[in-house]
């Protein structure tokens, strides 16, 4: 008892573990690594050691030792948007299915050197490879330009032609829903958008833009919102003040929601006055009042597919850029109907 005190004093070695096992400081390694080549017995004679002496593979050590360090970095610039935090949550599922841990890096000013800088660190922490979850444009360049030699993957960004990106396919999901409400006899389709520096908001609004050109139909001056659920009331209630506004599509979820509440408010009755149409499909959607309309996004999909396309190059494999988009799918739900008749006329 007192040798197993004095150990953890100074710390348990390999070779305190292999002279209480009575086996070599080799069979101890192979043990603590998984090595197949060990009796059954002998594996649980040296993890009993291992037990009552409280010892602790140094995994560090070994991942210098074999040049990797079953970790994945991951630089972005903010965890407030129900797309951000959810890809991250996704992307460290995945990772720990793969047995890989991950790192987070936020990077406060979206900057070429803000994300030089985050590779830097992350270096310093040992990691693979990196995951880029861009989200917006650069404040002070036209292009992502990272360093090379390091595996990296970039989420929701226009980097395709130099790196492997993904993303959800965010014009198809836009498109779905402007079809879907001119489909139900709707004119028009306004449009609350999200914030100019998004990469999603902007394939949004060029989609729905497009849809409703290609269809022949009136073009809404659209109204910018933040991602808020206070920037679509706001939106909203300049909506609600145009008896011609019959059909909403807004840019996410939580902006959604602040455009049912102004039109509640200014007794335009959703659907039967106005339809509105959502994107994310978030778990609170359906509980809104109405049930709203929304584009569903993968985010699981969207982390598997991170995952697997860095630890293919991890693993020696080329992975040439380009992107891959993941499907969406409209969810329908009771906040989208056909006009009335009056506002048909």
């Amino acid at each position: 008892m007192q040798r197993t005190s004095s150990n953890r004093r100074r710390g348990v070695s390999m070779a305190d573990v292999a002279r209480l096992a009575g086996v070599s400081a080799q069979t101890v390694s192979r043990v603590s690594t998984g090595h197949p080549g060990v009796l059954e017995s002998t594996r649980r004679e040296v993890l009993n050691a291992m037990q009552q002496l409280g010892y602790r593979p140094n995994s560090a050590a070994r991942a210098l030792k074999r040049g990797e360090f079953r970790t994945i970095g991951v630089i972005l610039f903010t965890l407030a948007t129900t797309g951000n935090s959810r890809t991250v949550e996704a992307i460290a599922a995945h990772a720990a299915r793969e047995g890989y841990a991950i790192t987070l890096i936020p990077v406060a000013v979206p900057t070429q050197d803000g994300v030089l800088g985050a590779f830097t660190r992350l270096g310093e922490l040992a990691v693979d490879g990196i995951i880029v979850i861009m989200e917006v444009h650069l404040l002070d360049a036209v292009d992502l330009t990272l360093p090379p030699g390091v595996p990296v993957v970039v989420v929701d960004s226009d980097a395709g032609d130099r790196y492997p990106v993904v993303d959800v396919d965010q014009a198809e999901g836009a498109r779905q829903a402007v079809r879907h409400l001119l489909a139900l006899g709707h004119e028009t389709v306004w449009h609350v958008t999200g914030p100019d520096e998004s990469f999603s908001s902007s394939r949004r609004a060029q989609a729905w833009r497009q849809v409703l050109e290609d269809a022949g139909r009136p073009v809404p001056p659209s109204e910018h919102g933040d991602w808020s659920a206070e920037s679509g009331y706001r939106a909203g209630l300049r909506l609600a003040a145009r008896p011609e506004c019959t059909a909403i599509f807004a840019a996410n979820d939580q902006m959604a929601l602040g455009v049912l509440r102004a039109l509640h408010e200014n007794g335009r009755r959703v659907p039967e006055d106005v339809s509105v149409v959502g994107f994310d499909d978030i778990p609170d959607a359906a509980s809104y009042m109405p049930p709203l309309t929304t584009v569903h996004q993968d985010w699981a999909e969207v982390g598997r597919r991170c995952v697997q396309a860095l630890l293919e190059q991890i693993n020696r494999h080329t992975v040439p850029p380009g992107t891959v988009l993941v499907p969406t799918t409209l969810i329908e739900r009771a906040s989208a109907a056909p006009p009335s008749t009056d506002q048909r006329q």
